[in-house]
């Protein structure tokens, strides 16, 4: 990772994150990520996004638009993962992070991933510059 690491993140690996093989299906490695980014950006921003069933307009927030994923090793239910995740740079209307999931007890690097999330206005679903007051407030670590 090229950024500083900005939160780690603690995960169990539970039965139903399993496939029939017994490792980790793939998808849900993206599920990890994004929890660490859900906890991430709810400690950086706040109510980073309105609820649907709010009236009123949704205001702006991310959306993901790529995500790349190297898986390096197996993991299985009930092993212990941390989500180090790193803010690696923005665009005008995008954030780049990377991730490692690292196995907790040994320090081996499980998964390597990165995501680009496009900022954009909820109500009109077009992308939208990303202010340098919330680029200053997504660059602080939790």
């Amino acid at each position: 990772m090229t950024g500083e690491v900005l939160l780690h993140h603690r995960i169990t690996v539970r039965f139903s994150d399993c496939d029939p093989l017994g490792h980790v299906n793939n998808a849900t490695y993206l599920t990890y990520l994004e929890e660490a980014r859900i906890i991430l950006w709810r400690q950086q921003l706040g109510s980073w996004a309105r609820q649907a069933a709010e009236t009123g307009p949704r205001g702006e927030g991310f959306i993901l638009a790529r995500a790349e994923v190297d898986f390096r090793s197996q993991v299985r239910d009930g092993d212990e993962l941390e989500v180090r995740l790193a803010l690696g740079s923005f665009g005008r209307t995008s954030a780049t992070y990377e991730y490692e999931i690292v196995d907790r007890p040994s320090g081996r690097i499980v998964c390597a991933a990165k995501t680009v999330q496009v900022w954009i206005d909820y109500d009109t679903g077009r992308p939208t510059p990303i202010t340098e007051e919330t680029k200053e407030k997504l660059r602080r670590p939790v």
